[in-house]
């Protein structure tokens, strides 16, 4: 296709043309390296999901390896008893399972992840570079917490001392990070199988040598508990510690955006691959929960073993394998099994770590330094963590999180279920780039505000003691409405600045070149730039300091002319 000229308005009196800036210029370069960045920012192109929907799939769900859930489960079942954590956890379950479900999809089908469907989806540009540091904080605690359960393993397998084995949980993780994508498939490829036999076989051995430890199972009330009726209370509590987890679409959605496009003849390849990988992974995260909670019981009850030991996954693990192995091969099976849970998951928590600080130092300062610098962050802050021995409050820290991801993810829910198909006070599509947004958006962020707000005081028991427990869940019913709410009375006026360049639902592969960068993009990744006078990739219009968006001239709020600046065609590259 021949380029075609880019018809620009003149400059406005008060801005100064583009002057060279090394700073953006170096991170505009460091960007274009795919295996190592991973478009930590922006739209995935065609070109670069190369991946079968199985193996994408796959790799999604490698991460669900984690441990944590057996913690939590264990937690959950001592503190409640059997019956409050099962109702509990099959709550928390569906609830994350159909809030995760339109993200996963709208992830698959634009290609773009959990910052940039924030963006499209209510929150504007800036509200969802302040969301990023609550998906930011979702990693570093689960990584803290993952590298905890790895350290006591160290520490029983090969009496390694915590404060050390947290040094080693953290720092062998960077290196398997820095490439992305690429070799993370890979990783939780190979290790997929090994895993799964060693996460069911010990619950098929105590099936076989002591049936009767699940039936006594349903009868157990807790460390200390006497009765095992349900307590609306306790249901309650138990299910805002589960909803914690509620973020982890987010890491979900990390892969999902390298799906290949939909299309007539791989349909239910990928609607299959989506679901599993998309909100199929709390199917397995509940089992997993129900699993440590059995365990305690099985570690308090019929090992007769202390309540500290019983919430800890290696002495879990330990106890079952020990039914059908001498103690030291079962020790050391336990460790391997911990260590390997612990490597597939943490990987993925430092890889999606590093694109939510990424987004963040990126939006908020034009400060890009590049993702492999936010792996080391990342697993810094969880480092901190781990040696304040986060482990012991886990319960508080967990509960008190959840407030704040639910209500941040039944606003993003409630503007793709809602406002974008039924309402249509939405945009049909997710419009992600800087050069197309307001700032803020009050739809989404002011529905995520207000109802953290009113959650965190529920929780502190401004409300009295049962909305304290279900503070969750108010959070998400206060979003979810607050939302469409918002949405007809701003008549969806702060979601697009500027009308697009092209159709975002087209979705072409056609390339042009960055005016900035010198590289190609795909359209979607790109927008005419008045300040440039050509085309520039989303990337580069992040980074950008000296422009005041003028591209998007007279939006309330922006400072410029009278008249907003429409999409300009832009000059095409060629194909694919």
């Amino acid at each position: 296709m021949e380029p075609r000229t880019v018809p620009l308005q003149a400059d406005p009196p008060d801005l100064a043309a583009p002057t060279p800036d090394p700073e953006r210029d170096e991170a505009a370069a460091k960007a274009t390296s795919e295996m190592l960045e991973d478009y930590s920012l922006r739209y995935a192109p065609t070109t670069y999901r190369k991946w079968t929907e199985f193996q994408v799939a796959n790799t999604s769900l490698g991460g669900i390896a984690y441990l944590a859930d057996f913690a939590i489960g264990a937690s959950l079942a001592i503190t409640f008893g059997f019956n409050n954590a099962l109702v509990a956890i099959l709550l928390a379950a569906t609830v994350i399972f159909l809030t995760s479900f339109p993200i996963a999809y709208y992830s698959a089908k634009y290609s773009i992840d959990m910052d940039l469907i924030t963006r499209g989806a209510g929150f504007g540009y800036y509200g969802a570079t302040i969301t990023s540091l609550i998906y930011a904080s979702f990693t570093f605690i689960f990584f803290a917490l993952e590298g905890s359960i790895m350290a006591q393993g160290l520490q029983a397998g090969l009496g390694i001392p915590l404060w050390l084995g947290y040094g080693v949980s953290a720092l062998m993780i960077p290196p398997l990070v820095v490439f992305g994508m690429t070799l993370l498939s890979k990783l939780q490829m190979w290790t997929q199988p090994l895993w799964l036999i060693g996460m069911f076989l010990p619950f098929i051995v105590i099936a076989i040598q002591d049936p009767g430890a699940y039936n006594a199972w349903t009868s157990f009330a807790g460390d200390g508990g006497t009765s095992t009726a349900l307590n609306f209370v306790s249901v309650g509590a138990g299910a805002g510690i589960a909803l914690s987890l509620i973020a982890q679409i987010g890491e979900q959605v990390d892969y999902l955006r390298f799906m290949p496009t939909k299309t007539k003849e791989n349909n239910r390849k990928w609607w299959a691959a989506v679901v599993a990988a998309g909100p199929g992974w709390v199917v397995l995260g509940a089992i997993k929960q129900l699993g440590g909670a059995f365990l305690a019981f099985y570690i308090i009850k019929e090992l007769g073993k202390g309540v500290d030991l019983a919430g800890q996954p290696v002495e879990q693990f330990l106890a079952g394998f020990n039914e059908f192995l001498p103690y030291g091969l079962a020790l050391g099976i336990a460790v391997f099994f911990v260590v390997l849970s612990q490597v597939k998951i943490n990987v993925t928590n430092a890889y999606s770590g590093s694109l939510r600080w990424t987004n963040f130092f990126s939006s908020a300062f034009k400060w890009y330094p590049g993702r492999i610098w936010f792996v080391f962050f990342n697993v810094g802050i969880a480092l901190v963590l781990m040696e304040a021995n986060m482990f012991s409050f886990l319960n508080d820290l967990l509960a008190f999180y959840s407030n704040i991801a639910i209500a941040w993810i039944g606003a993003v829910v409630a503007d793709l279920v809602i406002n974008k198909p039924i309402l249509k006070t939405s945009p049909s599509f997710i419009e992600f780039k800087r050069a197309h947004l307001y700032k803020f958006n009050p739809v989404g962020f002011g529905a995520m505000t207000v109802a953290s707000v009113i959650s965190i005081v529920a929780y502190f028991g401004a409300f009295g003691p049962t909305l304290d427990a279900w503070s969750p869940f108010l959070a998400i019913v206060i979003a979810m409405v607050l939302s469409p709410v918002l949405s007809v009375v701003t008549k969806g006026k702060w979601y697009i600045a500027r009308t697009p360049d092209i159709d975002p639902a087209a979705r072409s592969a056609e390339t042009v070149v960055c005016s900035v960068c010198s590289e190609a993009y795909e359209l979607p990744d790109t927008a005419s730039c008045p300040f440039h006078a050509g085309p520039i990739c989303s990337l580069c219009c992040t980074l950008e300091k000296s422009c005041a968006d003028m591209c998007k001239v007279g939006v309330p709020g922006i400072v410029g002319n009278e008249a907003p600046v429409s999409g300009s065609p832009l000059p095409m590259a060629g194909g694919r």
